[in-house]
C-alpha cells in the first residue's frame, strides 16, 4: 500500500525526535566524561590546597587577571571552570561543612539587597548552625569599581564571618566568559534579555563549580531573599525524611531557582551542564532539565518555604518585581522525628506521614469515621511543646468536624493499636482547625493525638500538622 503524506510526515517527525534524543544522549555522555576528568583533577588539586587554611586579603587581590583566557569554544572552555574563579576574601577551611549557601550578585540600577540577604542568612542561624555552613558570594559584575566597593562593604560588615571560614567572596574576570552577544534568540527574547540570562547561567556555572567539595550539600539562593529561622536545621530534617529514596534536587521555595538543594557530588556535572547550554534557556529551565536528565521526574518541594524573595526591583533593567512566595514562614515548625499512626482507613497513597512531613502532600481518610478513631504522633524522644498548629480539609471540604487534641507522657502498644496515655486535653478543633501558642505543660510529652469525638459521614483530610518545641525555640533565639 502506498504511503500517504501523513505517513511520510510522521516518519520524518519520528526521525527528528530520534535524532534529537541521540544528540541529547551524546551531550550528556560528554558531560559525564568531562565531570569524571574534573573530579579526578579536583582530588589532585584539593589535597595540597586544604593542607593549610589560608586568609586572602581582599586589598592584595588585583581586579584585572593576567592569566591566559580560556578558549572561546564552550566545550573546551568548560574544562577551565575549576581554575577561572579567584577568591577575593575569606578563609577556606580543611574540614567539610554540612551546607554551602551559594548566591551570585551583580550591580543593580536601583536598589541593592546583597548585604541585607547576607545579614538574614547569618542572623537567622544559630552559632551551632553557622559552624556547619559556608556562604559563597560570587560578585559577578564586570564593573571593577562596583566589585571593589561591594567587597569593601562585605569585609567591613562581615569580617568575623570571613575570618571564621563562614563566608567566601569570589570573582571571575570578563575574559573568561564565553561570547555573550549574538546568541540564539530562543523564546523570542530580546537580544539584551538573551545576554542577561546567558551570562547568569555562566555565573552560576562558576559559582557551583567553585562550591563543589566545600560541604555535603549545596543550596542556591538569589541576592535578594529573607531566610526563615533555623533554615539549616529544617533542611537537615527534610533530607533525613527522604531516607534512602533517590533524589537530585530538593526544593525549599516555589520561586525560580531560589532554595534549590543539591548534593555536592552532583555539582561538577551541574556546572558543566549550565555552561554547555548557557545560551539555550533561562537558568530555572536548565535546572529542571538537569533534574529530569538524572532521572528525577517530579519536583520534591517542601512546605512551608524557607526563603522569601524580597527584591522590589529586578536585576535586569531595574524593572519592578512583585514575586512573593505565599508558602514562606519566618519561623517554620520543628516537627521532631516521630512515627505516625491512625486507625482511619487510608485512601490510596495519602498516607498518615503526609500530614506531618511538611511536604506538599496530605493524609486522606475514608469513611466510616467513628467516634473514638484517632490520629497519633509518637515522638522518638520526649519533647517540650511550645506551639501546635493543625489544619484539616482542603478548599473547605473534608474537614474533621469534631475532635479533641491531646498530649500524653507515655505510649502503649496493644496489638495493632497504639495508645497515648497519661493524657492532657489541650482543646478541640474549631471548623476543622486547631492552634495553640505558648503551650502550658509542666512535663515533656511523648505523643500528640487527634481523637474523633463524633461520627461523621464525609471523608477527612488532615492537611498539615506543625509542632514547635521549646528547646528548639530557645536554640533558634541565640542568633548573631
Amino acid at each position: 500500500m502506498a504511503e500517504t503524506r501523513a505517513d511520510v510526515g510522521n516518519k520524518r517527525l519520528f526521525g527528528m525526535r530520534c535524532h534529537f534524543k541521540r544528540a541529547v544522549q551524546t551531550v550528556v555522555s560528554l558531560i559525564i566524561l568531562t565531570s569524571a576528568y574534573i573530579f579526578i583533577r579536583r582530588a589532585q588539586w584539593t589535597e595540597p590546597m586544604f593542607q593549610e587554611a589560608r586568609w586572602i586579603k581582599y586589598s592584595t587581590v588585583p581586579l584585572n587577571s593576567s592569566r591566559e583566557p580560556c578558549p572561546q569554544d564552550t566545550v573546551k572552555n568548560s574544562l577551565c571552570l575549576s581554575i577561572s574563579v579567584r577568591l577575593l576574601a575569606g578563609t577556606i577551611l580543611s574540614e567539610q561543612r554540612f551546607l554551602t549557601v551559594g548566591l551570585s550578585s551583580v550591580k543593580r540600577k536601583k536598589e541593592s539587597y546583597l548585604l541585607s540577604t547576607l545579614n538574614s542568612i547569618f542572623s537567622q542561624s544559630s552559632e551551632k548552625e553557622l559552624s556547619q555552613m559556608v556562604v559563597v558570594v560570587l560578585l559577578a559584575d564586570f564593573d571593577s569599581g562596583w566589585v571593589q566597593e561591594t567587597l569593601n562593604n562585605i569585609v567591613q560588615q562581615f569580617s568575623t564571618r570571613l575570618s571564621q571560614g563562614q563566608l567566601l567572596v569570589i570573582h571571575a574576570d570578563q575574559e573568561l566568559y564565553p561570547p555573550l552577544t549574538g546568541l540564539k534568540r530562543n523564546f523570542n527574547d530580546a537580544p539584551d534579555r538573551v545576554t542577561f540570562r546567558s551570562k547568569q547561567n555562566v555565573d552560576y556555572a562558576f559559582l557551583v563549580d567553585f562550591s563543589a567539595g566545600l560541604s555535603q550539600y549545596y543550596i542556591m539562593l538569589e541576592d535578594d531573599v529573607d531566610c526563615s529561622k533555623g533554615f539549616l536545621t529544617s533542611i537537615r530534617g527534610h533530607i533525613k525524611s527522604q531516607g534512602s529514596s533517590p533524589w537530585v534536587t530538593l526544593e525549599f521555595s516555589k520561586l525560580g531557582y531560589i532554595g534549590k538543594l543539591y548534593r555536592s557530588m552532583d555539582l561538577p556535572q551541574l556546572a558543566q551542564f549550565l555552561y554547555l547550554f548557557y545560551q539555550e534557556m533561562p537558568c530555572d529551565f536548565l535546572l529542571s532539565h538537569f533534574r529530569t536528565l538524572l532521572m528525577q521526574d517530579k519536583s520534591i518541594r517542601f512546605r512551608p518555604s524557607l526563603f522569601q524573595h524580597t527584591g522590589t526591583y529586578s536585576s535586569f533593567q531595574g524593572t519592578h518585581n512583585r514575586l512573593k512566595d505565599d508558602d514562606f514562614q519566618q519561623d517554620p515548625a520543628d516537627n521532631p522525628p516521630a512515627d505516625i499512626h491512625t486507625d482511619i482507613k487510608v485512601f490510596e497513597k495519602h498516607s498518615p506521614d503526609e500530614a506531618y512531613s511538611q511536604g506538599a502532600g496530605y493524609f486522606w481518610g475514608m469513611v466510616p469515621i467513628k467516634k473514638g478513631n484517632y490520629f497519633l504522633i509518637a515522638f522518638h524522644e520526649p519533647v517540650v511543646l511550645f506551639h501546635i498548629l493543625i489544619q484539616t480539609g482542603l478548599d473547605g471540604k473534608d474537614l474533621l468536624d469534631s475532635a479533641d487534641v491531646e498530649v500524653g507522657e507515655m505510649i502503649l502498644k496493644t496489638g495493632s493499636r497504639v495508645e497515648c496515655t497519661g493524657n492532657h486535653i489541650l482543646g478541640s478543633l474549631q471548623e476543622g482547625q486547631f492552634e495553640q501558642n505558648h503551650v502550658k505543660l509542666n512535663n515533656s510529652v511523648l505523643c500528640l493525638r487527634i481523637r474523633v469525638t463524633a461520627d461523621q459521614s464525609n471523608w477527612v483530610i488532615i492537611k498539615n500538622i506543625q509542632v514547635w518545641t521549646a528547646e528548639k525555640k530557645g536554640e533558634k533565639s541565640q542568633t548573631v
